[in-house]
């Protein structure tokens, strides 16, 4: 598996784990009953501190996942040969992460189908005012539509990487 499908796997699956925390965490204490209809500053500051527990959590999963790939490829690179380790080690790594044309494109497109959902939602959560639906609502689609299409632009990376994508 290449290392950009490592890489969006490991993203992936923080932003899952998050997203899961949110609505154990959210909907579980509006469903008991800890939280009055309309509380937008329980939504808010629950929205923000979950903002910044995904930043976090996305920054350690990736120092972790490097620090696995590299071990990885040491424990390789030291079966085949003793001599000159590190600087076998070191250009398998830089070989390993290099972006090519490929790769620019697949995140290009796989941002632009995250934008789109993540706009489609953020309409979608004006509308449910328009029609009379509490701002709470708006706030959770908003949130909620920016996590999915986070998750959605991962899946499409995916996609992309085992399909192959062409500039037209």
């Amino acid at each position: 598996m290449p290392y950009q499908s490592k890489k969006t796997i490991t993203s992936m699956l923080g932003g899952a784990l998050v997203l899961a925390a949110y609505c154990i965490y959210a909907f579980g204490r509006y469903s008991s009953g800890a939280i009055a209809e309309g509380d937008l500053k329980f939504w808010a500051g629950t929205m923000l501190v979950f903002i910044g527990i995904g930043v976090v959590g996305i920054i350690i999963l990736q120092i972790v996942f490097h620090i696995a790939l590299s071990i990885g490829i040491a424990v390789k690179e030291r079966a085949c040969d003793e001599k000159e380790i590190d600087k076998r080690i070191e250009a398998t790594l830089e070989a390993t992460v290099i972006e090519d044309e490929m790769d620019k494109l697949i995140e290009l497109k796989s941002s632009q189908i995250g934008f789109v959902l993540a706009g489609i939602g953020f309409v979608s959560a004006l509308i449910l005012v328009v029609l009379g639906y509490s701002t709470v609502v708006m706030l959770n689609v908003m949130y909620l539509s920016f996590l999915v299409g986070s998750l959605m632009e991962g899946a499409t990376s995916l996609y992309f990487y085992g399909k192959g994508v062409s500039s037209g």
